[in-house]
């Protein structure tokens, strides 16, 4: 029904934002990855998904095209959710996720709180194949591996793990032809 929705932040949280569109606000249910990307925005424009169900009508927002297919996807997995998906989408970035499907590493997608080993495995049996649709390419694929050499250096140098790969993955988003040294420097900046 809505393709997206572009407007003034008016509130964001790491499970919800609030968009003004025309001094109409506009709640929409978010990962902790579309936060990171909007936290600090004077302005955005969500990809939308619009749910009815019998007790609620929601409205899921996503940074990226690439996290609402995913999302698609995951819901579509008989047993999860809107709020699994979510869950899921916050706990790995969509990049990571589609490796651990690939890989058909379900031992890793169960460390999503609240899933199961038998909701993983049922995740990666259905999921696989249907995400070469979403095209990841050689370059994000490379961005990848760069991120992750990042996010190692930065732990060597004694951040912790879950921030450093906050920082970097929004240091990749604004820059993502930037070499590991590059996102190195510039994340440093940030802590």
């Amino acid at each position: 029904m809505y393709e997206y929705i572009r407007g003034k932040v008016a509130e964001a949280a790491p499970t919800y934002a609030v968009i003004d569109v025309g001094g109409v606000g506009y709640r929409l249910q978010i990962s902790l990855e579309t936060f990171t990307a909007i936290e600090h925005a004077g302005e955005a424009m969500l990809y939308t998904h619009y749910v009815v169900r019998e007790d609620a009508q929601l409205l899921y927002g996503f940074a990226t095209k690439v996290e609402r297919e995913l999302f698609r996807l995951l819901i579509s997995v008989s047993g999860v959710g809107g709020n699994t998906a979510r869950t899921i989408l916050s706990t790995y970035s969509p990049a990571e996720l589609q490796g651990i499907i690939t890989a058909g590493n379900a031992v890793l997608l169960k460390n999503v709180k609240g899933l199961g080993l038998k909701t993983a495995q049922k995740i990666i049996v259905e999921l696989t194949g249907k995400l070469t649709a979403l095209g990841t390419d050689a370059a994000a694929t490379a961005a990848g591996g760069d991120a992750d050499e990042a996010v190692e250096a930065l732990v060597m140098l004694g951040f912790a793990k879950g921030a450093a790969e906050k920082v970097v993955r929004a240091v990749v988003r604004e820059n993502p032809s930037a070499s590991v040294e590059e996102l190195v420097r510039i994340s440093l900046k940030r802590f």
